[in-house]
């Protein structure tokens, strides 16, 4: 056999040590030892395609250990017998629900004293990791005397996505061993980094290939493999008078991306290194304190709960995926990205338009978002050699699924599908990226209505995760099945919708932004509006978010809209459609409520405190979003409030650290609410009038 193959074999392969033999007393793990009178430990948990930290597996650790240091073996190798990576992370499942914080301090204090141990063995230890290396993972790493990273590992501590920091002794191995300007960074971003970088670091002390694990391996455990020291500057960066510069100085830095009353987990960070930075024996112990009092706060508890509303619905994607070529016609902003994301994920895809321009203006933005998100050039290169210009619209005839992106008018949309359905091949999906159309007005003119499915994605289509998968009454069901299945394969979170107009998070944001030009109505400055909505905790206000938008598509769902719902909505002020007429329609004509530059919009000066909001204004903005929600569940648009929660915050952006509208009101109270609304109602018109689905709302 070519000794290329061999060795690309020899890399998919994990390199384990002797092998196990099959009456190991523990049922987590897998104990060995070699020739050389190393031992091999394998983390390799039951009845799990990936590795996690319970509480169960610590326990069986300890015992591990025991055994360790009584047979005293020439070194110790750790690694994951899993494909999928090192360790993922801690079982997330056991965080869910914790209100006693002392309690936890308890748990977490039993996980510690683990990890020290692992830490004070008194054999050289290495850990060889392969694949995903995060949170309590990476922390177990830590522990060990030397780490070895086979190339393609990421490393990363993700904790602060959960409202939380680490909390096995992290915070305090992390800033001693790299340069804590680095590890903060890292630690409050939650972002990952590759094998080279965490060698650049001093992260890892050497980066291999799998085929020359034995060596590396036996290198570090017998003292040839130059380890990764903390140099000096580490320690004049972690000296007290250091530390609080730097900390002001980060503080300031969380500051813009989350304020502290909304996300506490990146201040109590910055609070803990500031203090006992210098201190590794005090930091190890404020760890389990402030990670303890983190975890029963309503912030952390809500972003646990969306993790796993994001699982939940990756589970109703299935597996099973059956489309392989996609048919993109319209290269516009949305049918441009939706082709390119498809693309980065693995699929075939031929983009159709009218007009040369746009498909090559789509080309280009793929280009420049492959570059943004893909680590390797080659990988660029083939991700747009699968993205095919298809001007004459060939493609359709191969395609397994069609989506059609092309304005929002009926008739036109129409005229496409008269061109599409003689040519498309059977068993294919005609799909439709409609934001506002109900799917029954659109079958009438089909010959085989139940192959056509809504896929309404969402603006940035590379950021926001949430795909509308909307059915009709006449639907096949394998076809909507497929088409959770794609929506799953493409990395998307499938969200069931029955077609109505506008769906659900349209017809919830509506409200929300006509709100706002209510209130401009009322000479309130567009930057308190926008300020009132950030304080809630929006991305972004909603007079920023309808220039992102666009004016043009925001006025066309407030009017489709308001045919159906009338007085519920709020009406649409007559300077919108002058300022429309006018050719302003936000950030696409940079300009439309504010001047945008290079994607930036333009505030000018920061507010005077006499234009704060108000919690009226808030109120306005966001309880309505909430009793559209409560409208949906009860009509049974969507059949289930968690999978409603999860798309307003996938799909918009709403406050995660909120749990969603519903969770929000659920926390607010649901007569608090109520009440707040029928005010409303009484001060501001009827478009806030309570929902008759509060009623059963639990």
């Amino acid at each position: 056999m070519d000794s290329r193959i061999m060795d690309v074999l020899g890399d998919r392969v994990l390199e384990l040590g002797p092998k196990p033999d099959a009456s190991s007393p523990y049922r987590n793990f897998k104990l060995t030892r070699d020739a050389d009178g190393l031992a091999w430990l394998l983390f390799d948990r039951e009845g799990a395609s990936a590795n996690t930290l319970s509480a169960d597996m610590i326990e069986e650790l300890d015992k591990i250990l025991t055994e360790l240091e009584s047979t005293r073996p020439a070194g110790l190798v750790i690694r994951s017998a899993k494909t999928s990576g090192f360790i993922a992370g801690a079982d997330v499942n056991e965080f869910r629900g914790a209100s006693d914080a002392r309690a936890v301090e308890t748990s977490i204090g039993r996980a510690h004293a683990v990890i020290d141990r692992l830490e004070a063995l008194r054999i050289p230890t290495v850990s060889v990791i392969h694949g995903f290396c995060l949170g309590g993972g990476l922390e177990v790493a830590l522990a060990c005397q030397s780490r070895i990273a086979i190339s393609g590992a990421r490393f990363g501590f993700p904790e602060v996505m959960l409202g939380l920091h680490p909390g096995l002794g992290g915070t305090a191995r992390f800033t001693r061993l790299v340069n804590p300007m680095q590890a903060m960074s890292l630690m409050l971003t939650g972002k990952t980094i590759d094998a080279r970088k965490a060698k650049a670091l001093g992260l890892v002390d050497a980066v291999t290939e799998e085929r020359h694990v034995r060596n590396a391996v036996k290198d570090a455990v017998f003292g040839r493999l130059k380890r990764a020291r903390p140099g000096i500057l580490n320690e004049i960066l972690n000296s007290a008078p250091v530390r609080g510069l730097l900390a002001w100085r980060m503080r300031s830095e969380a500051a813009k991306a989350a304020p502290r009353e909304n996300y506490p987990a990146p201040y109590a960070l910055i609070d803990l290194w500031e203090k006992h930075g210098g201190d590794k024996a005090a930091m190890l112990k404020a760890e389990k304190t402030s990670f303890a009092n983190l975890m029963v706060t309503p912030a952390a508890q809500n972003l646990i709960r969306v993790f796993f509303l994001r699982e939940q619905m990756k589970k109703l994607a299935g597996s099973g995926n059956t489309i392989n070529h996609v048919h993109v016609i319209g290269a516009g902003a949305m049918g441009g990205d939706i082709a390119a994301w498809c693309a980065h994920q693995d699929m075939h895809v031929t983009l159709a338009d009218m007009k040369p321009e746009p498909i090559a203006g789509a080309i280009k933005r793929a280009s420049d978002l492959f570059g943004k998100i893909m680590h390797k050039r080659t990988d660029v290169r083939d991700a747009l050699d699968r993205l095919v210009p298809d001007l004459d619209g060939e493609g359709v005839r191969n395609a397994d699924l069609i989506i059609e992106a092309v304005p929002e008018k009926l008739d036109l949309k129409q005229k496409v599908y008269a061109g599409l359905e003689p040519i498309m091949k059977p068993g294919a999906i005609l799909a439709t990226n409609t934001s506002s159309i109900p799917l029954q007005d659109l079958r009438a003119t089909l010959q085989k209505p139940e192959r056509l499915v809504g896929l309404h994605f969402f603006n940035p289509v590379s950021r926001l995760q949430l795909v509308e998968v909307v059915s009709h009454d006449g639907n096949d069901p394998q076809i909507l099945k497929a088409a959770l299945a794609f929506v799953g394969a493409i990395d998307r979170l499938p969200l069931p919708v029955k077609s109505s107009p506008g769906f659900l998070v349209n017809r919830a944001l509506t409200p929300y932004m006509l709100e706002a030009m209510m209130m401009l109505d009322e000479k309130i400055d567009k930057r308190t509006i926008d300020a009132a909505a950030e304080k809630f905790g929006m991305p972004m206000g909603p007079i920023e978010l309808a220039d992102q938008v666009g004016l043009d598509i925001c006025l066309a769902v407030g009017d489709m809209l308001r045919t159906k719902f009338g007085d519920q909505l709020p009406p649409t002020p007559a300077w919108l459609r002058d300022k429309v007429a006018g050719g302003e329609l936000g950030r696409k004509t940079g300009k439309g409520f504010y001047s945008w530059k290079d994607g930036k919009a333009d505030k000018g000066a920061a507010l005077s405190s006499s234009s704060e909001p108000t919690p009226e204004m808030i109120d306005r903005l966001v309880l309505p979003m909430s009793n559209v929600c409560v409208a949906c569940l009860r009509e049974g648009i969507v059949d289930n409030a968690d999978m409603i929660d999860g798309a307003m915050i996938f799909g918009t952006g709403y406050a995660p650290f909120r749990g969603g509208p519903l969770n929000y009101a659920r926390s607010r109270g649901v007569q608090n609410v109520t009440a707040t609304l029928y005010a409303l109602a009484v001060r501001f018109g009827d478009r806030f009038q309570p929902d008759a689905g509060w009623h059963d709302f639990k």
